[in-house]
Formats: C-alpha cells, structure tokens, sequence
C-alpha cells in the first residue's frame, strides 16, 4: 500500500475523521507498516505505551488478565484504533493485543499520535469517547 492508499485508509478511521489531508499525509509518513500473523502479540499487558495501532486489515482480539488466565473481552477489525489508552493516560498497556487472523497496521509512536491529536478537538472528543467506553467494558 502506498502513502495515498494508507491517507485514505486513515480517513475511514472515526478517530481521524476530522483531520485533514496534509496532516493525514504527514501521519501516514511517520507510521511504521508493520504485518503479524496469526497469534502474534502486538503488545503485552503491562508493557511501556508505546504506540498506537490502526488496523488496516484482519482482526485483533484484546485479552486482559483474570486469576483464570487471559479472558477475551473484544475483537477489532479494520479501521480500528488500539493501544491507544496507555499513550493518553501515561500508564502501562491495560490489555494484551493479539493478531486473531493475518494482520497488517500501522504503528503510529506515541509523540506522532499525541501531535496529531492535540491539533484537531474532533479527535481529542471521539478519543475520549472510545477510551471511555473501552474503560467501562474493562471494569
């Protein structure tokens, strides 16, 4: 996919939808393209918030820890947004990240993802609203 193709694809995110091009276009230009297979952590609870993730293709399954053992609590598929929370809250990942088929993303490092949002409020509202409600599913 080349950098128009991945601007596109970013545009269908709601996270992004109320950034422009050029600022799309610069995102694009600073994330890593990064594949899994199936099974492959993208991240681990308790690790360092890093980055965030845009799944471009196949879908991610989110685990979190249980006196049991790691518990499926969602599944997200294209154009969706994940590790997104320990970058915003400045804490560890609150969750494991596996690819449950073939996955490509983009890897967007933390300083690029807090920039671009800081300069538009209708993602900084649409990020609150997600991180929100994955908080709430969490608890």
């Amino acid at each position: 996919m080349i950098l128009n193709d991945e601007v596109q694809m970013l545009r269908r995110v709601p996270l992004f939808s109320g950034i422009d091009a050029g600022k799309l276009k610069l995102l694009a230009f600073a994330s890593n393209r990064v594949s899994y297979r199936e099974g492959q952590e993208l991240f681990h609870e308790g690790d360092e918030g890093d980055a965030a993730y845009v799944v471009l293709s196949g879908v991610v399954d989110i685990y979190k820890a249980s006196p049991t053992g790691e518990q499926k609590i969602a599944s997200e598929g294209c154009c969706s947004v994940v590790g997104e929370i320990a970058i915003l809250c400045g804490t560890q990942r609150n969750a494991t990240v596996k690819a449950s088929t073939a996955v490509e993303a983009l890897r967007i490092s933390k300083d690029c993802f807090l920039k671009v949002l800081s300069t538009c409020p209708h993602s900084m509202a649409e990020t609150m609203r997600v991180v929100g409600q994955r908080l709430a599913m969490a608890h």
